[in-house]
């Protein structure tokens, strides 16, 4: 079995890279992080090229692509730290698509495809891409409710990650069909986020420490920071293991979805978690400073992680499943 992406796969990682990085430098991120709004700009410019609608079908004006490659594209965005709101519209996208009625998916599809309308995704007390947005899908008491923003009690929130605007939202929506499946999605599609987060993270580390010198010689050739670079690549690498299977088996094999979901939202927490406390460590005294890029990475990932933790079980849930599935006969 190939297990690699396929070429247009590899096209969409390439280009996506190749743009974010002429088009959200640190210096892009920051400015935007600091005036509180998000790059108006590179939102433009990534709905002219239909990112918005990577995995919204063709009938309701996407590009009618998978869940793969949203993943694929949301790690160049968590690996650029976009400070744009695509991935509330794409997590919503997500949800109503797979548990909406045609009536909601009418009504909301085509416009969060265009970047028309944007979206915002998360629990009542925290959701991604709160701020602006025009349909809320809210993730709670074992369901998935879809919110017009009429109908919403919106309350910005002033979160300790400034890239992406968040938000309480409180009201009376209306229930998605497959809750689980829709969460199950979003799982695999946040966690493909944090992937590109760790791993921007692990480069940043990585050339660090190869130019900082202590005594003559580069800081990584100690072996604690040699231990430390090394434990950052096992869980990015794992994470992305994860998230991938995830978006492989929302289209390939959904009746593997809720397992690989969970593996996902485990591994990808953890690994956003650690290898961005890690790299704010391996960086020194600098790493604790507004002025080093790093702790955008660091911020990125504990929201990314809480929204992930909200998505579902973690490892108790994910070992009862696990236990339950070898348990079967056969």
């Amino acid at each position: 079995m190939n297990f690699d992406f396929t070429e247009d796969q590899r096209t969409i990682k390439a280009t996506a890279r190749e743009l974010l990085a002429s088009r959200s430098p640190f210096e892009r991120v920051r400015a935007a992080a600091e005036a509180g709004r998000d790059d108006a700009d590179l939102w433009r410019e990534l709905c002219e090229l239909g990112w918005p609608g990577i995995a919204i079908g063709e009938e309701h004006g996407g590009q009618g692509l998978g869940a793969v490659e949203l993943a694929v594209l949301l790690e160049e965005l968590g690996y650029a730290v976009a400070a744009t709101p695509l991935l509330g519209g794409a997590l919503a996208g997500l949800a109503i698509a797979h548990g909406g009625t045609p009536e909601q998916q009418a009504r909301w599809l085509p416009g969060l495809a265009a970047g028309e309308l944007t979206g915002a995704f998360g629990t009542p007390g925290l959701v991604a891409g709160g701020g602006d947005a025009a349909v809320f899908v809210l993730a709670g008491g074992g369901g998935v409710a879809l919110l017009d923003r009429a109908d919403a009690d919106v309350e910005p929130i002033d979160a300790i990650d400034p890239t992406r605007r968040y938000a309480a939202v409180r009201g009376d929506g209306a229930a998605l069909g497959d809750a689980a499946g829709a969460l199950d999605r979003a799982t695999g599609a946040l966690a493909a986020e944090l992937v590109g987060v760790c791993q921007r993270a692990l480069d940043m580390t990585v050339a660090y420490v190869k130019e900082r010198r202590q005594f003559g010689v580069p800081v990584g050739s100690f072996q604690a920071v040699a231990h430390r670079c090394a434990e950052m690549l096992l869980h990015t690498e794992g994470a992305r293991s994860a998230a991938y299977f995830a978006a492989w088996a929302a289209g390939a094999a959904p009746e593997r979805l809720p397992e690989a979901a969970g593996l996902a939202r485990v591994a990808a927490g953890t690994a956003g978690r650690e290898v961005t406390g890690s790299a704010i460590q391996a960086h020194g005294g600098i790493g604790f400073t507004w002025e080093a890029d790093v702790h955008w990475l660091y911020k990125r990932a504990q929201l990314d992680a809480a929204l992930l933790a909200a998505t579902g079980p973690g490892r108790a849930g994910l070992a009862r499943m696990v236990a339950a599935a070898a348990a079967q006969p056969g």
